[in-house]
């Protein structure tokens, strides 16, 4: 399988013996190198693990309407503890909206604070993180409002999050950096994550997410972690204790030194680890134990694996994998 990565400090690489294999430059100053492919047993496992964490919803969720855009996606449920909010929110079988008067961006947001604080106080919320997503019709567009992160799936609005692959490229294969998670984490404590990964919070671009994290959980200064390499997105739609998860993924690759250590600075991780990339196909694909990956990031790593030749496109499993990184975006209506 032949993998690439662009950065020319890799192109030069020394003569080795004969019958041994060889990073030899490749086009567009990009090096090539060979690595193993995953094995059907392993992606049979991966694939019956990915598509029971990624199922898609099977409630019925009522459109949150405002200014015409279903912005958020709320279970019966759920609707029915809005209800209790009478001077915010009206709420109706085909739908919830903001009370006549909520009609602009700080009054929103405003009412959803203290709606936000309401919930948490009673425990139907997840830890509180002080950060609030921007709430759109479109990722970019001026916010509708903003929205505690705790209270993100409560709602099931549109979240955007960051993640980055960290590779190191090797004579015979490929290497990929997992992080662990804090057991103080709001959600997915002690689980394997991404080198990088996080939310995207209002008023913070991809690019700024992705510098920060690199640096609070791998101590990746700024000029490294802006050589994360765009790859594209990966999409999530699921049902979690806290709600509806409703998220795009913005993926990156970044190729590090073979020298580099990564250090979380942050507290909220506590652990590195490298591994092949066959090693990583066999985390991503763990349902239980020690080493389970975050459904989110084994989404990421499984999209790595598939876009660098390790998983083979004549793979009985390659289309039903490929498939669970852009699941249906669909929501369950109640009849």
């Amino acid at each position: 399988m032949i993998l690439r990565h662009p950065h020319p400090e890799f192109a030069a690489q020394p003569r080795r013996a004969a019958g041994t294999r060889v990073r030899r430059p490749a086009r567009s100053a990009c090096t090539a190198y060979n690595s193993p492919v995953i094995d059907a047993a392993t992606l049979a496992n991966l694939h019956l693990r990915l598509a029971a964490a990624l199922a898609p919803p099977r409630l019925a969720y009522r459109p949150f309407w405002v200014e015409r855009h279903a912005v958020g996606w709320i279970d019966a449920m759920r609707a029915a503890r809005l209800a209790t909010f009478a001077d915010v929110f009206e709420v109706r079988d085909d739908g919830i909206s903001f009370d006549t008067g909520i009609d602009r961006a700080p009054e929103r947001s405003a009412a959803l604070a203290d709606v936000a604080s309401a919930l948490a106080a009673a425990g139907e919320l997840t830890p509180w993180r002080d950060e609030r997503y921007a709430v759109a019709p479109a990722f970019g567009a001026p916010p509708l409002f903003l929205l505690e992160r705790a209270a993100a799936r409560f709602f099931g609005i549109h979240t955007y999050a960051a993640h980055v692959n960290g590779l190191v490229a090797g004579t015979d294969d490929t290497a990929l950096w997992f992080a662990r998670r804090s057991p103080d984490k709001a959600i997915d404590a002690g689980l394997l994550d991404n080198l990088v990964g996080g939310g995207i919070a209002a008023g913070t671009g991809v690019l700024g997410t992705v510098i920060k994290e690199a640096w609070e959980e791998a101590g990746l200064p700024a000029p490294l972690a802006r050589r994360a390499i765009p790859t594209g997105v990966v999409d999530i739609c699921r049902e979690q204790f806290d709600g509806l998860q409703r998220e795009t993924i913005f993926v990156h690759d970044l190729w590090l030194p073979a020298d580099f250590v990564p250090s979380a600075v942050d507290g909220e991780v506590v652990e590195h680890r490298r591994v092949p990339l066959p090693a990583a196909a066999a985390l991503i694909a763990e349902p239980t134990g020690p080493d389970v990956v975050t459904a989110d990031a084994s989404l990421v790593v499984l999209d790595c694996l598939m876009r660098h030749g390790a998983i083979l496109p004549d793979a009985p499993e390659y289309l039903p994998l490929a498939a669970l990184r852009h699941p249906p975006l669909t929501i369950p209506r109640p009849r």
